[in-house]
């Protein structure tokens, strides 16, 4: 299988126009596949914004069959490109980057994108580190680079991360397959 951003490395200069023509997708997500979905959190900072972008056009595909949320100017980018349905959590500076923290504390998410800005000199991030710090206590798939998104993105298309029905089987995504299963052991009776 070969992937759409190539051979996993995009360049962050690309232009969004020539990577939705060289996809070939049509990028009018404005009716959502409706069928169980995952809690995928998105956050980038301001130097990673358009590889976010253009990571979110090339698997546009995929994540449109799932729940997004994104800190405010994120979500605005990538709804505004690729067109979809992003849920506009605060700024990260207003506190947005606290409230995906709230979330993947009380097991609400099910994957996290997290592009940070990877200068020597960027300031440290508290809030950064508690959120990373938390995906490892609550077992929460995270990518910090495109590479690593990219290989959590092919094994969510796959299926391969259905085991967070166990550790999560609250999400919207666990709940409509429980719902699901419930109306086809119904049918059978």
């Amino acid at each position: 299988m070969t992937s759409p951003l190539g051979n996993g490395i995009i360049k962050e200069t690309m232009d969004f126009r020539l990577l939705r023509r060289a996809a070939g997708v049509s990028f009018k997500f404005s009716e959502r596949i409706k069928e169980p979905t995952m809690e995928i959190a998105l956050i980038a900072h301001d130097l990673k914004k358009e590889l976010m972008t253009q990571f979110c056009i090339a698997y546009c595909g995929v994540l449109s069959k799932h729940s997004l949320c994104a800190t405010s100017i994120t979500a605005k980018y990538i709804s505004e490109a690729t067109g979809l349905e992003v849920e506009r959590l605060l700024s990260g500076a207003q506190g947005g980057d606290q409230q995906i923290a709230s979330r993947i504390a009380y097991n609400e998410i099910d994957m996290l994108l997290y592009f940070k800005d990877t200068r020597p000199n960027s300031d440290s991030d508290d809030v950064g580190k508690e959120i990373l710090r938390l995906c490892d206590l609550y077992n929460i798939p995270v990518a910090t680079n495109i590479a690593t998104a990219e290989v959590l993105v092919m094994a969510l298309d796959r299926g391969d991360l259905d085991w967070r029905e166990i550790v999560n089987p609250h999400s919207a995504y666990n709940l409509s397959r429980k719902n699901t299963a419930a109306s086809n052991g119904k049918k059978k009776n």
